[in-house]
């Protein structure tokens, strides 16, 4: 049984509002893989951020569509896993805002209500030139395809992209806020599966410490975050989170 260490079990029994940051370490134990992580080898070649920016898409749609309906697809057929559920049996017994920087919606597949998603969402597809949402079926395919066509836009013809945050755009300036008041209005913020290195949602808990709120990291690894922080805690997000949540809530 995983022991969960002392100061943190003080921490989240005491907390009244628990923020909770989660990153693609979080979703990978569903079987999503992380942004650094590309496993099929159609696109074994490319560099993610050849198929992840804002300029990659005007120089190739097609490209980018392909890649984007691959992990559309790894979404659609990954199932939350024990971190996630955790995280919503004990958001009905207390307040447990979760802000993630991750594009998929297993959170809210478990029954988590998320309060802010700053890289935006591959649920949700826009047009590329009016913003108009596109709420039909995208046609995500059953096995990788490395080309596709984007649908078009259904008000003014041009391609409808995803809805999510590519490298050279702003995040989402209302996500972001809400994220921001969750780090200053906690009581405990718990960081988990986050590499700490993608800018600028890796400066929000430097936020939150900074105005008191103790920081937990949850990560097997290490990474950029674990000196800025007042807990660590080497552990999955599956096997870490339900422990806390037991030790929480079965107390």
């Amino acid at each position: 049984m995983t022991q969960v260490p002392l100061p943190i079990v003080d921490w989240a029994r005491s907390a009244d509002r628990i923020t909770v940051m989660t990153g693609a370490g979080m979703s990978a134990e569903s079987g999503v893989p992380t942004f650094r992580d590309a496993p099929d080898s159609l696109w074994s070649r490319f560099d993610p951020k050849q198929l992840t920016s804002i300029g990659a898409w005007w120089e190739d749609r097609h490209l980018v569509w392909g890649w984007h309906m691959w992990l559309a697809m790894l979404m659609r057929d990954a199932q939350p896993n024990a971190g996630h559920h955790a995280l919503a049996r004990w958001g009905r017994s207390a307040t447990v805002r979760v802000v993630t920087q991750n594009i998929d919606d297993l959170h809210e597949r478990a029954g988590s209500q998320v309060l802010a998603k700053v890289h935006g969402s591959m649920t949700a597809f826009r047009c590329e030139a009016c913003a108009a949402p596109h709420t039909e079926p995208v046609g995500i395919p059953d096995e990788p395809v490395e080309r596709l066509a984007p649908p078009e836009c259904r008000a003014c013809g041009q391609a409808v992209r995803p809805g999510v945050v590519w490298f050279g755009e702003s995040l989402p300036g209302q996500a972001f806020e809400a994220a921001i008041d969750a780090m200053l209005d906690a009581d405990l913020l718990l960081v988990i599966g986050t590499s700490g290195i993608v800018q600028p949602a890796a400066s929000l808990p430097d936020l939150a410490r900074g105005h008191g709120v103790p920081v937990v990291e949850i990560n097997p690894q290490v990474t950029a975050l674990s000196t800025r922080v007042d807990e660590v805690w080497r552990v999955s997000a599956a096997d870490g989170l339900a422990a806390l949540v037991d030790a929480v809530l079965d107390d």
